[in-house]
């Protein structure tokens, strides 16, 4: 009797999740890799991700535990935003639950480059606290949740880029608000930031491909506040696609009794 196909769990919601999952089924047939791709929701997708999408919170890591063995998920993939700090602690935890091996695929940071003005800080509120001496036009590019760090500062007219239009009013004295989703170019990004007389971009460190952003602020000599990730939770990690692709090979020749344990 042939084996189960084994089944992967891919925390997603960046393009590199997207990637990961159509490479893997086109590597695969659904006789040997059954795929499931969890996103948060926060963000409509432009597109839903090859494969089974599953889309919500887990409740925590008890809860993300719980699902993965309710499905017999045999490994899992955390993909998320590397400032997705609270998904990546719980898939951490689920999976030492559940007893299943968990990879993280993690996009390469940005790194300055010669020429860049870069003020580099821990978090949003050292973010705030460095905006205050000498910036007056702020392009904010941190997503809405980063905002209320910036609500006292009244004097500061702010530029907000959102990938949709908000909910609720946004907490900013001064500011107006563009909704867009990138690919962005670096002549459009130029472009923005000369209309808005934008002095200082502030950004996450998210590495990826919306660095169009930072290309120009070098150009027009613009300072840009980059905040840094915050720490990812101790395991094993890549970098690529083609990287997790490796592991995953490595995981389905592996016996079915040892299947995606943890080791």
């Amino acid at each position: 009797m042939p084996a189960d196909p084994f089944r992967l769990l891919i925390l997603g919601g960046t393009t590199e999740a997207a990637r990961l999952a159509a490479a893997a089924l086109e590597r695969w047939p659904p006789d040997r890799l059954g795929l499931i791709t969890s996103q948060a929701g926060r963000i409509a997708p432009l597109r839903p991700p090859p494969g089974a999408l599953r889309v919500g919170g887990f409740g925590g890591a008890a809860g993300l535990a719980a699902y993965l063995r309710d499905q017999a998920i045999d490994a899992l993939i955390d993909a998320t935003h590397p400032f997705a700090a609270v998904i990546s602690q719980n898939a951490a935890e689920a999976c030492r639950q559940a007893g299943i091996a968990r990879l993280m695929l993690i996009r390469p940071a940005w790194r300055a480059a010669p020429g860049d003005r870069w003020t580099e800080v821990a978090d949003m509120a050292a973010a705030a606290v460095a905006l205050r001496q000498e910036s007056r036009r702020v392009f904010l590019t941190t997503g809405p949740g980063a905002l209320p760090a910036f609500s006292n500062l009244s004097d500061i007219w702010f530029l907000v880029r959102l990938f949709q239009p908000p909910a609720t009013p946004l907490p900013l004295a001064q500011h107006a608000e563009i909704v867009a989703r990138p690919p962005f170019t670096v002549e459009s990004e130029d472009a923005l930031l000369r209309q808005h007389r934008i002095d200082t971009l502030v950004s996450k460190n998210s590495g990826g491909p919306t660095e169009a952003k930072l290309t120009a602020a070098r150009a027009a000599g613009i300072r840009v506040v980059m905040v840094a990730r915050p720490a990812a939770p101790a395991g094993e990690r890549v970098a690529t696609v083609a990287a997790a692709l490796d592991w995953l090979d490595a995981r389905l020749q592996e016996p079915a009794s040892e299947r995606g344990r943890s080791t």
